[in-house]
Protein backbone atom coordinates (compact mmCIF):
# COMPACT_ATOMS: atom_id res chain seq x y z
CA UNK A 1 0.00 0.00 0.00
CA UNK A 2 2.79 2.42 0.89
CA UNK A 3 4.58 1.80 -2.43
CA UNK A 4 1.40 2.18 -4.50
CA UNK A 5 0.59 5.37 -2.56
CA UNK A 6 3.95 6.85 -3.47
CA UNK A 7 3.46 5.91 -7.13
CA UNK A 8 0.05 7.54 -7.15
CA UNK A 9 1.54 10.66 -5.56
CA UNK A 10 4.29 10.88 -8.17
CA UNK A 11 1.82 10.37 -11.01
CA UNK A 12 -0.39 13.17 -9.70
CA UNK A 13 2.37 15.78 -9.64
CA UNK A 14 2.23 18.59 -12.17
CA UNK A 15 4.73 18.13 -15.05
CA UNK A 16 7.78 20.38 -14.71
CA UNK A 17 7.93 23.15 -17.32
CA UNK A 18 10.98 25.31 -18.02
CA UNK A 19 10.11 28.93 -17.13
CA UNK A 20 9.88 31.42 -19.97
CA UNK A 21 12.36 34.31 -19.94
CA UNK A 22 9.47 36.78 -20.17
CA UNK A 23 7.94 35.21 -17.03
CA UNK A 24 11.20 35.50 -15.11
CA UNK A 25 11.63 39.08 -16.28
CA UNK A 26 8.11 39.91 -15.06
CA UNK A 27 8.83 38.25 -11.71
CA UNK A 28 12.11 40.12 -11.14
CA UNK A 29 10.62 43.45 -12.25
CA UNK A 30 7.71 43.05 -9.82
CA UNK A 31 10.11 42.15 -7.01
CA UNK A 32 12.41 45.09 -7.80
CA UNK A 33 9.72 47.74 -8.24
CA UNK A 34 7.29 46.60 -5.56
CA UNK A 35 4.05 46.91 -7.57
CA UNK A 36 2.61 45.18 -10.61
CA UNK A 37 1.73 48.53 -12.16
CA UNK A 38 5.29 49.83 -12.07
CA UNK A 39 6.63 46.51 -13.34
CA UNK A 40 4.20 46.55 -16.27
CA UNK A 41 5.23 50.11 -17.19
CA UNK A 42 8.93 49.21 -16.94
CA UNK A 43 8.48 46.22 -19.26
CA UNK A 44 6.17 48.03 -21.65
CA UNK A 45 3.27 45.59 -21.23
CA UNK A 46 -0.24 45.86 -19.81
CA UNK A 47 -0.81 44.91 -16.19
CA UNK A 48 -3.13 42.00 -17.13
CA UNK A 49 -0.41 40.62 -19.42
CA UNK A 50 2.14 40.91 -16.62
CA UNK A 51 -0.22 39.19 -14.15
CA UNK A 52 -0.76 36.36 -16.64
CA UNK A 53 3.01 35.80 -16.88
CA UNK A 54 3.33 35.75 -13.09
CA UNK A 55 0.47 33.28 -12.69
CA UNK A 56 2.05 31.02 -15.31
CA UNK A 57 5.38 31.12 -13.49
CA UNK A 58 3.75 30.37 -10.13
CA UNK A 59 1.85 27.48 -11.73
CA UNK A 60 5.13 26.06 -13.05
CA UNK A 61 6.75 26.53 -9.63
CA UNK A 62 3.79 25.01 -7.81
CA UNK A 63 3.97 27.79 -5.22
CA UNK A 64 3.12 31.44 -4.69
CA UNK A 65 6.18 33.57 -5.42
CA UNK A 66 4.71 36.97 -4.53
CA UNK A 67 2.46 38.15 -1.74
CA UNK A 68 -0.03 40.60 -3.21
CA UNK A 69 -1.64 43.40 -1.21
CA UNK A 70 -3.32 46.76 -1.98
CA UNK A 71 0.03 48.50 -1.37
CA UNK A 72 2.12 46.30 -3.64
CA UNK A 73 3.89 42.96 -3.79
CA UNK A 74 6.62 41.28 -1.72
CA UNK A 75 8.54 38.06 -2.18
CA UNK A 76 7.34 34.90 -0.44
CA UNK A 77 9.87 32.40 0.95
CA UNK A 78 9.74 30.54 -2.37
CA UNK A 79 10.14 33.82 -4.23
CA UNK A 80 13.21 34.75 -2.21
CA UNK A 81 14.81 31.41 -3.14
CA UNK A 82 14.01 31.88 -6.81
CA UNK A 83 14.94 35.57 -7.18
CA UNK A 84 18.79 35.37 -7.19
CA UNK A 85 18.78 32.47 -9.65
CA UNK A 86 16.24 34.20 -11.89
CA UNK A 87 18.29 37.39 -11.83
CA UNK A 88 21.43 35.41 -12.73
CA UNK A 89 19.63 33.75 -15.63
CA UNK A 90 18.38 37.10 -16.95
CA UNK A 91 21.92 38.49 -16.80
CA UNK A 92 23.12 35.51 -18.83
CA UNK A 93 20.34 36.09 -21.35
CA UNK A 94 21.55 39.67 -21.78
CA UNK A 95 25.08 38.38 -22.40
CA UNK A 96 23.72 36.15 -25.16
CA UNK A 97 21.75 39.06 -26.60
CA UNK A 98 24.99 41.05 -26.65
CA UNK A 99 26.80 38.28 -28.49
CA UNK A 100 24.04 38.14 -31.07
CA UNK A 101 24.20 41.89 -31.48
CA UNK A 102 27.93 41.54 -32.08
CA UNK A 103 27.20 39.13 -34.91
CA UNK A 104 25.39 41.86 -36.79
CA UNK A 105 22.25 43.03 -35.03
CA UNK A 106 22.06 46.66 -33.90
CA UNK A 107 21.99 47.02 -30.13
CA UNK A 108 19.03 49.02 -28.78
CA UNK A 109 20.04 52.51 -27.65
CA UNK A 110 20.43 53.66 -24.07
CA UNK A 111 17.53 56.08 -23.64
CA UNK A 112 18.81 58.93 -21.48
CA UNK A 113 17.18 62.19 -20.38
CA UNK A 114 19.28 64.91 -18.73
CA UNK A 115 18.90 68.45 -17.44
CA UNK A 116 20.19 71.40 -19.47
CA UNK A 117 23.25 71.98 -17.25
CA UNK A 118 24.32 68.34 -17.49
CA UNK A 119 23.79 68.29 -21.26
CA UNK A 120 25.89 71.40 -21.79
CA UNK A 121 28.67 71.20 -19.22
CA UNK A 122 29.10 67.58 -18.06
CA UNK A 123 27.86 64.98 -20.51
CA UNK A 124 29.70 65.78 -23.78
CA UNK A 125 33.19 64.78 -22.62
CA UNK A 126 31.72 61.80 -20.74
CA UNK A 127 30.11 60.47 -23.90
CA UNK A 128 33.33 60.93 -25.85
CA UNK A 129 35.25 58.98 -23.19
CA UNK A 130 32.55 56.29 -23.05
CA UNK A 131 32.64 55.65 -26.80
CA UNK A 132 36.45 55.83 -26.93
CA UNK A 133 37.31 53.29 -24.21
CA UNK A 134 37.86 50.47 -26.70
CA UNK A 135 34.65 48.58 -25.94
CA UNK A 136 31.67 48.20 -28.27
CA UNK A 137 28.81 50.21 -26.76
CA UNK A 138 25.22 50.81 -27.85
CA UNK A 139 24.34 54.34 -28.96
CA UNK A 140 22.96 56.84 -26.47
CA UNK A 141 19.61 58.38 -27.38
CA UNK A 142 19.61 61.75 -25.59
CA UNK A 143 16.70 63.96 -24.52
CA UNK A 144 17.27 67.34 -22.82
CA UNK A 145 14.67 68.81 -20.46
CA UNK A 146 14.36 70.54 -17.10
CA UNK A 147 14.82 68.42 -13.98
CA UNK A 148 11.11 67.89 -13.25
CA UNK A 149 10.49 66.76 -16.83
CA UNK A 150 13.44 64.34 -16.66
CA UNK A 151 11.95 62.65 -13.59
CA UNK A 152 8.54 62.40 -15.27
CA UNK A 153 10.07 60.83 -18.39
CA UNK A 154 11.83 58.16 -16.33
CA UNK A 155 8.73 57.50 -14.22
CA UNK A 156 6.54 57.16 -17.34
CA UNK A 157 8.98 54.80 -19.11
CA UNK A 158 9.80 57.27 -21.88
CA UNK A 159 13.48 56.76 -21.01
CA UNK A 160 15.29 54.26 -18.81
CA UNK A 161 17.82 56.61 -17.18
CA UNK A 162 17.84 60.27 -16.20
CA UNK A 163 20.31 62.75 -14.74
CA UNK A 164 18.67 65.54 -12.80
CA UNK A 165 19.32 68.22 -10.22
CA UNK A 166 18.31 67.45 -6.66
CA UNK A 167 18.11 69.86 -3.74
CA UNK A 168 19.71 68.35 -0.63
CA UNK A 169 16.43 69.08 1.19
CA UNK A 170 14.16 67.54 -1.47
CA UNK A 171 12.35 64.28 -0.85
CA UNK A 172 10.66 63.02 -3.99
CA UNK A 173 7.68 60.65 -3.77
CA UNK A 174 7.78 59.43 -7.38
CA UNK A 175 9.30 56.06 -6.43
CA UNK A 176 12.46 56.48 -8.52
CA UNK A 177 15.81 55.15 -7.35
CA UNK A 178 18.56 57.76 -7.02
CA UNK A 179 22.33 57.32 -7.33
CA UNK A 180 24.76 60.09 -6.42
CA UNK A 181 26.66 61.54 -9.36
CA UNK A 182 28.25 64.88 -8.47
CA UNK A 183 27.93 67.87 -6.16
CA UNK A 184 27.11 71.35 -7.37
CA UNK A 185 26.20 74.77 -6.02
CA UNK A 186 24.03 77.56 -7.38
CA UNK A 187 26.09 80.75 -7.35
CA UNK A 188 25.81 84.44 -8.12
CA UNK A 189 28.15 85.62 -10.88
CA UNK A 190 28.73 89.20 -11.99
CA UNK A 191 30.46 90.95 -14.91
CA UNK A 192 33.31 93.36 -14.26
CA UNK A 193 31.07 96.34 -14.97
CA UNK A 194 28.79 95.57 -12.02
CA UNK A 195 29.42 97.10 -8.58
CA UNK A 196 29.43 93.69 -6.92
CA UNK A 197 32.55 92.74 -8.87
CA UNK A 198 34.57 94.93 -6.50
CA UNK A 199 33.12 93.21 -3.44
CA UNK A 200 34.51 90.10 -1.77
CA UNK A 201 30.98 89.02 -0.91
CA UNK A 202 27.39 90.17 -1.44
CA UNK A 203 25.28 91.19 1.58
CA UNK A 204 22.11 89.12 1.77
CA UNK A 205 19.90 92.22 1.91
CA UNK A 206 21.47 93.44 -1.34
CA UNK A 207 20.79 90.12 -3.02
CA UNK A 208 17.15 90.23 -1.90
CA UNK A 209 16.66 93.71 -3.35
CA UNK A 210 18.47 93.30 -6.68
CA UNK A 211 16.80 91.91 -9.82
CA UNK A 212 18.94 89.12 -11.31
CA UNK A 213 19.16 87.34 -14.61
CA UNK A 214 17.51 83.96 -13.94
CA UNK A 215 16.43 80.79 -15.67
CA UNK A 216 12.73 80.03 -16.11
CA UNK A 217 10.70 79.13 -12.99
CA UNK A 218 10.92 75.37 -13.70
CA UNK A 219 14.74 75.39 -13.81
CA UNK A 220 16.19 73.51 -10.86
CA UNK A 221 18.86 76.09 -9.99
CA UNK A 222 16.22 78.77 -9.54
CA UNK A 223 13.89 76.48 -7.56
CA UNK A 224 16.81 75.54 -5.30
CA UNK A 225 17.50 79.19 -4.43
CA UNK A 226 13.86 80.09 -3.95
CA UNK A 227 13.23 77.06 -1.70
CA UNK A 228 16.18 77.78 0.57
CA UNK A 229 15.21 81.43 0.94
CA UNK A 230 11.59 80.47 1.61
CA UNK A 231 12.78 78.32 4.53
CA UNK A 232 14.29 81.50 5.99
CA UNK A 233 11.12 83.48 5.38
CA UNK A 234 12.75 85.47 2.59
CA UNK A 235 12.03 86.02 -1.08
CA UNK A 236 14.34 87.04 -3.87
CA UNK A 237 13.51 90.06 -6.03
CA UNK A 238 11.57 89.64 -9.25
CA UNK A 239 13.96 88.63 -12.04
CA UNK A 240 15.46 91.24 -14.32
CA UNK A 241 14.89 88.81 -17.16
CA UNK A 242 13.97 85.10 -17.41
CA UNK A 243 15.74 82.92 -19.97
CA UNK A 244 15.57 79.33 -21.13
CA UNK A 245 19.22 78.27 -21.03
CA UNK A 246 22.49 78.90 -19.23
CA UNK A 247 24.18 80.21 -22.38
CA UNK A 248 21.50 82.86 -22.85
CA UNK A 249 21.65 83.75 -19.15
CA UNK A 250 25.38 84.45 -19.42
CA UNK A 251 24.91 86.57 -22.52
CA UNK A 252 22.13 88.61 -20.91
CA UNK A 253 24.26 89.19 -17.81
CA UNK A 254 27.07 90.60 -19.96
CA UNK A 255 24.77 92.67 -22.17
CA UNK A 256 22.90 94.15 -19.20
CA UNK A 257 25.91 94.34 -16.80
CA UNK A 258 23.73 92.43 -14.33
CA UNK A 259 24.27 89.62 -11.79
CA UNK A 260 23.10 86.15 -12.77
CA UNK A 261 22.24 82.87 -11.02
CA UNK A 262 24.30 80.00 -12.42
CA UNK A 263 25.40 76.47 -11.68
CA UNK A 264 28.99 76.43 -10.43
CA UNK A 265 29.49 73.54 -12.84
CA UNK A 266 28.76 75.88 -15.75
CA UNK A 267 31.08 78.77 -14.85
CA UNK A 268 34.50 79.31 -16.37
CA UNK A 269 35.43 82.81 -15.20
CA UNK A 270 38.09 83.74 -17.80
CA UNK A 271 36.06 82.36 -20.70
CA UNK A 272 32.66 83.67 -19.56
CA UNK A 273 33.93 87.02 -18.20
CA UNK A 274 31.64 86.46 -15.24
CA UNK A 275 32.95 86.13 -11.69
CA UNK A 276 31.50 84.29 -8.71
CA UNK A 277 30.76 86.32 -5.61
CA UNK A 278 29.57 84.49 -2.47
CA UNK A 279 26.51 85.64 -0.55
CA UNK A 280 27.35 86.56 3.04
CA UNK A 281 26.29 83.78 5.40
CA UNK A 282 24.45 81.77 2.76
CA UNK A 283 25.11 79.14 0.11
CA UNK A 284 22.89 77.16 -2.24
CA UNK A 285 24.26 73.59 -2.42
CA UNK A 286 22.66 70.95 -4.58
CA UNK A 287 23.62 67.71 -6.30
CA UNK A 288 23.06 65.88 -9.53
CA UNK A 289 21.73 62.34 -9.32
CA UNK A 290 21.10 59.47 -11.70
CA UNK A 291 17.47 58.33 -11.54
CA UNK A 292 15.86 55.12 -12.78
CA UNK A 293 12.82 53.04 -11.97
CA UNK A 294 14.92 50.11 -10.72
CA UNK A 295 18.67 49.70 -11.18
CA UNK A 296 18.45 45.92 -10.88
CA UNK A 297 15.86 45.72 -13.68
CA UNK A 298 17.78 47.85 -16.18
CA UNK A 299 19.39 46.18 -19.19
CA UNK A 300 23.04 45.33 -18.66
CA UNK A 301 24.17 48.02 -21.13
CA UNK A 302 22.33 50.69 -19.13
CA UNK A 303 23.84 49.47 -15.85
CA UNK A 304 27.30 49.47 -17.40
CA UNK A 305 26.77 53.04 -18.64
CA UNK A 306 25.73 54.17 -15.15
CA UNK A 307 28.79 52.44 -13.72
CA UNK A 308 30.96 54.30 -16.22
CA UNK A 309 29.51 57.68 -15.22
CA UNK A 310 30.01 56.86 -11.53
CA UNK A 311 33.47 55.34 -11.96
CA UNK A 312 35.21 58.07 -9.96
CA UNK A 313 32.74 57.69 -7.10
CA UNK A 314 33.07 53.91 -7.10
CA UNK A 315 36.87 54.14 -7.08
CA UNK A 316 37.05 56.78 -4.34
CA UNK A 317 38.36 55.41 -1.01
CA UNK A 318 35.88 55.18 1.82
CA UNK A 319 36.25 57.78 4.52
CA UNK A 320 36.48 56.47 8.03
Amino acid sequence: MAVSGRIASVRSRRPIRTPDIAELRAFCAAADLGTLGRAAVALGVSQPALSKRLRALEAAAGADLLTRSPTGVTLTAAGRRLYPEARRLLDQAEVIDGLLEGVGLQAPPIRLAVSHTIAEFYLPHQLVAYQADGERHPPVELTIANSNAVRRMVRDNQVEVGITGSDLRERSDDGLEELELLSDEVIVAVPQAHAWYRRKSIPLRSLMATPLVMRDPEAHDRRCVEALLAERGQQIAEPLVEVGSTAVAKREALDRSAPVLLSALSLNEPRDRLYMRPVSGLSFPRRFVIVCRSLASLPRADRDFIGFLRRDLDEAPERG
